[in-house]
């Protein structure tokens, strides 16, 4: 009988899963953010170079492992939300994210903002008479930042899987007037994971769950959708290496989240010190990542030993033959190559074939070679600071 309660509260939860709007509102997001860089792309440098999807590439596994282990967490620890609260956290998502700006869709700022507003709601609500006055009614404050703390880990494992070509270039004006590449670390997904709502056919099942409880007898399951979002600028390292970085921050940001909600379960104020600690780390991390960026001299710029790969043109000839952002090309068959010019010109008359020289990052040279077709891009699929408007010239 217990099994097949729970049996029938996993079906239901799927199902309710769907009544939620930001499972649509994510998607709808996901078009509008992808059109709008494309947009940008076409006219920074004549073409798209990645499509409309590709802020969710290669998320949809993380999501789903992320989410079976919150789901483990949370029905563990017997993690228990309001319908309210849950589409107070829907409402929050949608209104931070209408800008079509992924910045405001850390954890940290989704469930921090949706914290406070619990924890001000009595006194608001009090002061008017449309919306009922115990609305969000006894709010589980610790459970609330118990989920921030593991969605940071969630977002820091995010970041650290981006790879080498798999940021999104873009170009703005350098202090000396000329163009220098940037880089955006951006990504986006959705993470489904089970909680525990008020009122149904699941019954406690030990004297200790569920743990954060509000005070219910009976239980039914949701599948909760909570989208996490980024989006950060790198112009003076190699991304990859910025979100190292980034990732090693907000990891050891959510260990102290962790702590502080562990300590919140003894003394309740310490849920409001978890959650302003992760608003506050949060903003602190992206403002010394902005900083000390900017400190640096751009990464992406005219190089004097060759033509800087700013990015790489998914399913073309450099995307096959393994050229990454940040390399160097020296020569062409050859001949040296200071600019997409002579670049091109030095492809026109290699014939059938061609060799490049490139420079890695820590200064070797290493040659790759491949036939030319007719079918491939006119710069192997090379995007360099020099495209800016070059979308006719070789057409």
């Amino acid at each position: 009988m217990v099994a097949e309660s729970w049996f029938m509260e996993l079906a239901n939860g799927l199902g309710r899963f769907f009544l939620n709007p930001l499972v649509y509102w994510a998607v709808i997001l996901l078009i509008a953010v992808g059109y709008k860089r494309i947009k940008m792309e076409r006219k920074q440098f004549g073409l798209k170079i990645f499509d409309i999807f590709s802020e969710w590439k290669n998320t949809w596994l993380v999501s789903l492992i992320v989410g079976f282990l919150l789901s483990i967490i949370t029905i563990g620890s017997g993690m228990v939300f309001s319908y309210e609260t849950i589409f107070l956290i829907t409402g929050v998502t949608i209104l931070l994210s209408l800008a079509l700006r992924l910045t405001m869709l850390s954890p940290a700022y989704t469930i921090g903002v949706t914290y406070f507003l619990l924890l001000l709601s009595p006194f608001v609500l009090d002061y008017q008479s449309f919306i009922p006055s115990d609305l969000f009614e006894a709010p589980n404050f610790t459970a609330l930042s118990l989920l921030l703390a593991l969605l940071l880990t969630a977002e820091a494992f995010l970041l650290k899987r981006h790879t080498r070509n798999d940021t999104f270039p873009a170009l703005e004006t350098g202090r000396r007037g000329t163009w220098v590449g940037v880089h955006h670390l951006k990504k986006m997904t959705l993470i489904p994971f089970f909680v525990l709502i008020p009122s149904g056919s699941i019954t406690s099942f030990a004297s200790f769950w569920p743990y954060f409880s509000l005070g219910g007898e009976t239980y039914s399951l949701v599948l909760v959708p909570f989208i996490v979002g980024f989006n950060h600028a790198v112009k003076g390292d190699l991304p990859e290496k910025a979100a190292s970085r980034l990732a090693n921050s907000i990891h050891i940001l959510s260990l102290v989240v962790l702590f502080l909600v562990i300590g919140s379960m003894y003394i309740g104020w310490l849920s409001l010190a978890a959650v302003m600690t992760g608003i506050v780390g949060r903003e602190y991390f992206s403002y010394r990542h902005r900083l000390k960026d900017q400190e640096k001299a751009p990464l992406f710029n005219k190089h004097e030993r060759g033509i800087k790969v700013l990015a790489v043109i998914p399913g073309t000839s450099a995307d096959r033959l393994g050229i990454s952002i940040g390399e160097t090309i020296s020569k062409v068959n050859g001949k040296k190559v200071a600019d997409m010019d002579a670049f091109y010109y030095a492809l026109q008359e290699s014939g059938a074939f061609f060799k490049l020289e490139i420079i890695g990052d820590n200064g070797e040279v290493r040659f790759v070679q491949s036939a030319l077709y007719e079918e491939d891009h006119h710069e192997l699929g090379i995007i360099t600071t020099q495209n800016r408007y070059r979308e006719n010239k070789y057409a």
